[in-house]
């Protein structure tokens, strides 16, 4: 998921709208923009799609106001539908406001039974709305006291955007899972998933939000608050992986350039002789630069991305992902044909689409491929956000190497090590990679352990 909230900018949702058009690589099933009037009118529209299928018709002019948030949506299997898609609004007498999240929280469940035995009832199945009843539970006091409160109850990987119809309330989770970051627009304050988000808005990048942290935006100007003394950087290693536009600086370290460099290490750690260096478009080509670059063999576009096509592994159904492959990818076959190929990708997941990219290079003539991922043996699912479902459905949880690339069907298979993936990065010292090394920066919770 996306999110993005502007505060003190005229015509917030036209801002909104094109800043989320920067964020649509991280959900495609749906997204929302929501405002406050300076009379304290609420105004909201969200759809099922992408964007460009959404506000069809001018939907954005009719969203009035200085300050609003808006959303985009990730595919998941459990949690689809327009009900789900934010932002979500809600009435109280302590006041109306919206909110909007990014990420997963691991106790949501429990929280959810919790507030259910207490008299609430849910009609959707997002972390915002829990987090909603959350602050409402303790409404006789400040808002953001009710919000301390409320994050600190909550365990998991989030981003969260709250509006009021006079102030923005952005949190970043206290292990720093999801990135946060904080720009300046105008006279006005701007905070997204990403910081490629601000080039298309003429927002100037301040600052990440800090693990832990509450920034508020409103007429007295930035504002922060530490939900929790305890914080930790521990930014999802997926973020950087894969998730992540190439053009963004998460915690001090551009996309592009942890890809290029775990590229590079990935060649010092998995050598092979062969023709060309072909990436998988789009999120793998900085890596296959690196590769082609510290390996001194020939970078080739032997793959050609079909525009208008989804990613495959966000998509929520088995057969949408398979079929989305064929749709999405083409070998350039007078580049393949007759040559020994090192196909360079960013992570193998389920193993779709590695097989049949493998095949489509083999039907285009490569003699060899040999695929090198710049990522560790993914083994374990991730709980913060990333649509794994069960360790059944991952290609490596319960395959050794030698009987992952047979599955795959290439002719060698190697991985980068979790130490030149953490070490590739050079803002985050520690990122999370629970999803290699089964080692989780929070506590994991279950149905047995509700709270009563």
């Amino acid at each position: 998921m996306g999110v993005l909230a502007v505060y003190g900018v005229k015509d917030a949702a036209a801002h909104i709208y094109y800043g989320l058009h920067n964020l649509q690589h991280r959900g495609q099933e749906g997204g929302g923009i929501a405002t406050f009037d300076e009379d304290g009118a609420y105004y909201r529209y969200r759809g099922l799609g992408l964007l460009s299928e959404i506000f069809t018709n001018g939907e954005v002019k009719t969203l009035k106001g200085n300050l609003g948030i808006g959303s985009v949506k990730y595919a998941n299997a459990s949690k689809g539908g327009l009900d789900n898609v934010e932002p979500l609004f809600f009435h109280h007498f302590s006041g109306d406001f919206a909110v909007a999240a990014d990420g997963n929280v691991v106790n949501s469940r429990q929280l959810a039974t919790y507030l259910e035995k207490r008299g609430t009832i849910f009609q959707t199945g997002t972390d915002s709305e829990v987090l909603a009843h959350l602050i409402k539970k303790n409404a006789g006091e400040d808002r953001i006291v009710n919000i301390v409160k409320a994050l600190n109850m909550m365990e998991g990987g989030f981003a969260f955007v709250i509006m009021t119809p006079n102030r923005i309330y952005a949190a970043r989770d206290k292990h720093g899972i999801k990135p946060l970051c904080l720009g300046k627009l105008g006279d006005g304050y701007v905070v997204a998933s990403e910081s490629c988000a601000f080039n298309i808005m003429g927002a100037e990048f301040l600052r990440d939000v800090k693990p832990g942290e509450i920034v508020s935006l409103d007429s007295h100007g930035i504002r922060s608050t530490l939900f929790s003394r305890f914080s930790r950087h521990r930014m999802c290693a997926m973020e950087y992986i894969y998730f992540a536009r190439p053009d963004s600086d998460i915690d001090g370290c551009n996309v592009h350039a942890y890809r290029k460099e775990a590229g590079r290490r990935l060649f010092r750690e998995c050598p092979v002789e062969a023709d060309i260096v072909v990436g998988v478009p789009e999120s793998s080509l900085s890596a296959a630069m690196g590769y082609a670059e510290e390996s001194g063999i020939p970078y080739e576009m032997g793959l050609v991305k079909h525009k208008y096509v989804g990613r495959t592994f966000i998509q929520p159904v088995q057969s949408m992902r398979e079929l989305g492959v064929k749709m999405k990818l083409s070998p350039v076959q007078s580049i393949v044909s007759g040559k020994r190929i090192v196909l360079v990708d960013d992570s193998i997941v389920r193993g779709t689409t590695s097989l049949k990219i493998v095949k489509l290079l083999r039907e285009a003539g490569a003699t060899e491929v040999h695929v090198r991922i710049a990522s560790p043996m993914m083994k374990y699912t991730c709980h913060y956000g990333v649509d794994t479902s069960t360790p059944e459905e991952l290609l490596c949880s319960h395959r050794t190497l030698e009987e992952a690339c047979e599955a795959i069907g290439a002719d060698s298979l190697g991985y980068l090590s979790p130490e030149s993936t953490r070490d590739s990065c050079f803002g985050c010292a520690d990122p999370c990679q629970a999803c290699f090394t089964g080692e989780y920066p929070t506590l994991l919770y279950n149905e047995s352990n509700t709270e009563e």
